[in-house]
């Protein structure tokens, strides 16, 4: 299972704000059902990693649905295969850590 952070700026947009952009793919993750978190600067996703390369594809394409004229979007994958990786497990790895 592959952990996805994905972050999605739409570029060339009538103001500043870009939190209806952001609602529009958290619609999608919400209608693909997978796992997610929104965060202050991005969305982690988990689940495999083909599966969340097409919903990223989705998302990207949403502001452009939207009329924005040109969107960057950035992504990190972390693909683990030796064992389960989740959202959950990696921030308890750490929290277990600090004690």
């Amino acid at each position: 299972m592959a952990i996805l952070e994905v972050s999605i700026v739409p570029i060339g947009t009538a103001g500043t704000s870009l939190s209806s952009y952001v609602a529009d793919c958290i619609r999608i993750l919400k209608k693909e059902k997978v796992k997610y978190e929104l965060t202050s600067m991005g969305t982690n996703i988990e689940g495999d990693v083909r599966d969340l390369i097409r919903i990223v594809l989705k998302m990207h394409d949403a502001p452009f649905k939207k009329g924005a004229p040109r969107v960057l979007t950035t992504i990190r994958i972390d693909d683990r295969r030796d064992k389960k990786g989740t959202l959950a497990g990696k921030k308890k790895a750490v929290l277990d850590k600090l004690g």
